[in-house]
């Protein structure tokens, strides 16, 4: 079995053959998620990671200050289309370029960035497969120079149906036509190990394919098509019909809503605001266990 999308996907030696054509850009999307020290989470840019080491020619993509709702009340919240596409801009993309697009932990802020220029309309972006991580092990350069991209203009043209909000995941969860996925972990999923946002569990009715698991644990590459098909169908995702994933800001989710898309599942979307949001309203129905 192979990806129905896999233009959407490169790797390490692709990257390495096509560091220094023009129309590249090379984006480092590391973040963090650290403890707040009152059993929350707190978000913390990934700029000193990159400045100390990073891909030859690329720039850092900043989603805690550059590319999240100011304004918003959670996290990593989908921003405004002129800032993004200020940001973007600013990067050096627009018309013409090519985006790769990768971090330095899980893979999950980079799709996280990707699925961020899919919603507004910028489809020429790729996923380093294995990211960082996958790079540092073969022994390829590093470095710790600023790109030299030109300016751009990014041209936002902003699709429907990619983000899904409180009220769409409540219908859905009610429906039963909609597969709604958590992505984090199956102790998160099942109420364990503690609560970081505000209740523990999952939304009701969800079912759990954690993004931590859709990797290798030596070189972080993704697993085969054939695999991770395996996964999504084994919780009944159907790729005729609608899916949601959650996580607990919208990360992880956009891992799990890339892979997807590289399956060829066509009615993807992630829940912006996920737990965060989810778990702080009392009213809204959850599971344990």
């Amino acid at each position: 079995m192979a990806f129905k999308y896999p233009q959407f996907l490169v790797d390490t030696d692709w990257l390495a053959e096509h560091l220094n054509d023009t129309d590249i850009r090379v984006l480092d999307c590391t973040a963090f998620n650290m403890p707040n020290g009152n059993g929350g989470i707190r978000a913390e840019s990934g700029r000193e990671s990159w400045e100390a080491e990073h891909i030859p020619g690329a720039g850092h993509a900043d989603l805690v200050t550059d590319l999240s709702d100011e304004s918003a009340a959670f996290r990593y919240m989908l921003p405004p289309v002129s800032q993004f596409a200020k940001a973007m801009s600013g990067y050096g993309v627009g018309a013409g370029t090519r985006v790769v697009l990768y971090d330095s932990t899980s893979g999950s802020w980079a799709t996280r960035i990707w699925w961020m220029l899919r919603v507004f309309g910028f489809d020429d972006a790729y996923i380093l497969n294995g990211g960082l991580h996958k790079w540092k092990l073969e022994n390829r350069p590093l470095s710790t120079e600023a790109p030299a991209y030109p300016p751009a203009i990014f041209h936002a043209k902003p699709r429907a149906g990619l983000m899904a909000d409180q009220s769409e995941v409540l219908s859905a969860i009610k429906d039963g036509a909609t597969c709604v996925i958590n992505a984090l972990s199956s102790d998160q999923h099942l109420g364990k190990g503690g609560a970081n946002y505000g209740r523990a569990g999952r939304i009701a009715d969800s079912v759990n394919v954690p993004a931590g698991d859709l990797m290798d644990t030596v070189t972080h590459a993704y697993l085969s098509a054939q695999q991770l098909a395996e996964r999504f169908s084994s919780v009944g995702a159907n790729s005729e019909s609608r899916v949601i994933a959650y996580c607990g800001g919208g990360i992880a989710a956009s891992n799990d809503a890339f892979i997807l898309t590289l399956l060829g599942y066509e009615n993807v979307a992630v829940y912006d605001a996920s737990m965060s949001e989810w778990a702080a309203d009392a009213s809204l129905p959850m599971q344990t266990g």
